[in-house]
């Protein structure tokens, strides 16, 4: 019998139920939020037409999703990962100090330099719009408080909770694109309001969450009078103190690395077509960059919630030492994403130019078949990366795996910001395919070593719990 056919009672058996049932409900309401973000943006492109509006808000976006996966999505890792990691150590009581005080830090880093540079921002990046700098920098400040309950809420497991969260981030924002499809307003900055009251709203779920605070019963304290000797008593004192900040600070620099890589393969292909035409946005090359890369948004943001349970799930079995189950979820993730691609790229191979059509409200505007195929097939790889990634975090091999995406974003940006290809377009596509082929190939090979230190080390303490045992 393997561990997941394992007795429903038993801890294995539990986790992955857990972790199946979290991600059902976690997929449901990434699912909507990738539908509503995707009707934000189509919604955005109908009103506002190709021109230079669309391409502010396009640019405002881009920038405004650079900036919070890069300096907020690492403490959600951060926290996520601790708290599963105490949890399956069965030690009690918080460790917010240390996150909150790396979070408020980058905030307040990120107000300072936008404040100090507000006249290349909002004169040059956004094209002289006032109004969409103010809305990049109130909401990038407002989703510090989002994502830091996104790690906790996930590092508790609460993933419904985690799933209304973004859920009603989503359908806010894109209440106010619908609400100037209809008349009721107009303009750009009417439409971008809505990227900055979604995290606002988004923080209603937090009262639910802190209501359902469960105090920790004597089995978590049995749990760590039994591991206060022998190989894991290390492990158990240093999940029972506080994150220091030297840990945190470390694990998060090297997760910043990694966001900022990922949100470069996403955009860069933007902001570099856009540097190419000096910021000239009327001729709405910009904004055709931009829907071909919607196509890889919609599908990260549904596999985000695989992702996101898939941390604290792993997190927990690497801290009870289950390597083989480990590995098992890590293998059937990617089979699932393999599949999906597949099935994605072949779609767009065969009616990808109309569907393009229809959702943006362009027809005019021309999508190569044989392009939206091969972004189509770099998803794929992005979101075989993307869990990849996950597991080497669960290992902490944050390190190793942020040289993966810094070498993968750098080759992605080269490769778009010279003439390799002609067509702009075709070289962000073709581009973007091949960066994320690098990273899931480089990931994978530190993921095989990740594994074989792993098992040398789960030996080791077989062989001293074995040792100590005959002692007796």
């Amino acid at each position: 019998m393997t561990a997941l056919e394992d007795t429903r009672g038993t801890p294995a058996a539990t986790g992955n139920t857990s972790y199946a049932s979290g991600a059902r409900v976690l997929t449901v309401g990434i699912a909507s939020t990738g539908i509503f973000t995707f009707l934000y943006l189509a919604t955005a492109s109908h009103v506002l037409g190709k021109g230079a509006e669309y391409s502010r808000i396009s640019i405002c976006w881009a920038v405004m999703y650079v900036i919070v996966s890069v300096i907020y999505r690492p403490i959600e890792q951060l926290l996520s990962r601790t708290i599963s990691d105490r949890h399956a150590r069965g030690v009690s009581g918080h460790i917010l100090r240390t996150p909150a005080l790396i979070q408020g830090t980058f905030a307040l880093l990120f107000l300072a330099v936008a404040l100090a540079l507000h006249g290349l921002i909002a004169n040059h990046l956004l094209d002289h719009s006032q109004g969409l700098y103010w809305i990049l920098v109130v909401g990038v400040v407002a989703y510090a408080a989002s994502y830091f309950a996104r790690g906790w809420l996930g590092g508790n497991k609460r993933f419904a909770l985690y799933g209304g969260l973004v859920f009603l981030e989503s359908v806010s924002r894109f209440l106010f694109a619908l609400a100037a499809a209809v008349g009721v307003f107009s303009g750009q900055n009417a439409i971008g309001v809505g990227m900055t009251v979604a995290p606002f709203v988004s923080l209603c779920v937090i009262p639910l969450a802190w209501r359902r605070v469960r105090v920790p019963g004597p089995e978590a304290i049995e749990v760590v009078d039994a591991g206060s000797s022998g190989p894991a008593s290390a492990g158990v004192e240093e999940a029972a103190t506080d994150l220091s900040l030297r840990h945190g600070a470390g694990f998060a620099t090297a997760v910043v690395a990694i966001m900022l890589s990922e949100q470069t393969l996403m955009n860069a292909g933007v902001i570099v077509v856009a540097a190419g035409a000096g910021f000239n946005l009327t001729s709405g090359l910009t904004g055709l960059v931009f829907n071909v890369l919607l196509i890889v948004r919609a599908p990260l943001q549904l596999f985000q919630a695989l992702q996101t349970t898939i941390l604290p799930h792993l997190t927990g079995m690497q801290a009870r030492g289950s390597s083989d189950e480990f590995h098992r979820a890590v293998r059937t993730t990617l089979l699932v994403i393999g599949a999906f691609a597949g099935v994605v790229a072949l779609g767009l191979l065969a009616i990808g130019p109309q569907v393009m059509h229809v959702a943006t409200g362009n027809p005019e505007r021309e999508y190569g078949r044989l392009g939206l195929a091969v972004i189509g097939a770099g998803m794929g790889f992005h979101l075989a990366a993307g869990t990849l990634n996950q597991a080497l975090l669960a290992r902490e091999w944050a390190g190793q795996a942020a040289g993966a995406w810094l070498i993968a974003a750098a080759a992605f940006v080269l490769f778009t910001a010279t003439d390799t290809i002609a067509n702009e377009v075709t070289r962000v596509e073709v581009g973007y395919c091949a960066a994320a082929g690098l990273l899931a190939l480089l990931l994978w090979g530190i993921y095989r070593r990740s594994s074989a230190s792993s098992a040398a080390s789960g030996a080791g303490q077989r062989a001293a719990l074995a040792a100590a045992a005959s002692s007796r």
